[in-house]
């Protein structure tokens, strides 16, 4: 594939995210009180979803900040329930959709960019260019209930 990353950063960033999402799955204080995306891009850890209450997202915190090879953590959780079946099955559909949307896109290797969709807010990660960043925000942008997105790349340019 095209993924800038190298074998050992992709192996790294599944690692982070298996051993996040156990150590979060496996805190039974939490079992009832989150729901939460672990998505690591070079070590780059973004969390999305919802915690009940303040006290649960900063448990969720802590799980991941001893997570071995995080280097930084965007933290887009949520105080509230956690989210309907609807809702996610909703956000799979702009997932999709914004995927779709770059597979045609000139200029834009869809491969180098990971979409994750969170209450019809879509977050976009990738080892990317400027120019490339701002051409998969601007595609993006045109997807129909996509109410905000949010940049969480990396650049190399």
């Amino acid at each position: 594939a095209h993924d800038r990353r190298t074998l050992g950063a992709i192996i790294d960033d599944e690692n982070i995210e298996l051993k996040a999402g156990a150590s979060i799955g496996l805190d039974a204080d939490l079992k009832n009180l989150v729901h939460v995306n672990v998505t690591s891009m070079n070590g780059i850890v973004l969390l999305t979803g919802e915690a009940a209450t303040t006290e649960a997202r900063d448990q969720v915190l802590t799980h991941v900040r001893a997570v071995n090879g995080v280097r930084r953590i965007t933290n887009e959780l949520r105080i509230a329930e956690p989210s309907s079946f609807g809702s996610r099955s909703k956000d799979s559909l702009i997932t999709s959709a914004v995927k779709s949307r770059f597979l045609v896109t000139k200029g834009l290797d869809p491969t180098r960019v990971k979409v994750v969709t969170e209450t019809s807010v879509v977050y976009l990660m990738g080892l990317v260019t400027h120019a490339e960043g701002d051409l998969a925000v601007d595609r993006a942008a045109t997807i129909e209930g996509v109410e905000r997105i949010v940049k969480v790349f990396e650049y190399i340019d």
